[in-house]
């Protein structure tokens, strides 16, 4: 499992669990100090997260990625 912090959601901490070649978000510790994750800023955060993980490739080839 991998923790993630974002400067849009300070007060909060994003744990990423790996599925078969890339990483997703599987539960947070939010804090009602920060905004509402939306289902943006939740893609947004696995292409990071993924991206500095050397999983970008296989992130963005997912059989469950919307077309």
């Amino acid at each position: 499992m991998v923790r993630g912090y974002f400067d849009k959601f300070p007060n909060s901490t994003f744990y990423f669990r790996r599925i078969r070649r890339y990483y997703i978000l599987y539960t947070l510790d939010w804090q009602l100090d920060d905004p509402e994750v939306t289902t943006d800023d939740r893609e947004q955060m696995q292409t990071l997260i993924n991206e500095a993980l050397g999983r970008e490739r296989e992130y963005q080839h997912r059989k469950s990625r919307s077309l």
